[in-house]
């Protein structure tokens, strides 16, 4: 499952249908780790955050600035149910994704 959503000033986004496929209710313990230029969120027993009380992920400031994630940026969220994973791609991450893609579509060549 995929979605969107745009961080707020304090880093957090919020995506309740993805949650909800993950089955992640407010309060589970979460662990955010940066990982070639996606977040990786996912359940952990003795996490050091929690999914907030309306459903909101918080990105601590380190874990933005490494994927380089500003306020109201689009995200593309993707919740891989059967790893019990989300991973948070920025905007600057999948626009690099689809130049290559495209590059292949259009026979090596840079689409710009």
């Amino acid at each position: 499952m995929i979605g969107m959503a745009r961080p707020d000033r304090s880093g957090r986004v919020t995506e309740r249908s993805l949650l909800g496929a993950l089955r992640w209710p407010a309060g589970l313990r979460i662990d955010i780790h940066p990982h070639s230029g996606m977040v990786l969120v996912a359940s952990a027993q003795v996490g050091q955050h929690v999914v907030g009380s309306r459903g909101e992920l918080p990105l601590p400031a380190s874990v933005r600035q490494m994927c380089a994630i500003v306020p109201g940026q689009p995200l593309l969220l993707a919740a891989l149910v059967a790893h019990d994973l989300l991973v948070i791609h920025p905007a600057s991450t999948v626009m690099r994704l689809l130049a290559d893609l495209h590059a292949q579509v259009v026979g090596g060549r840079r689409v710009g």
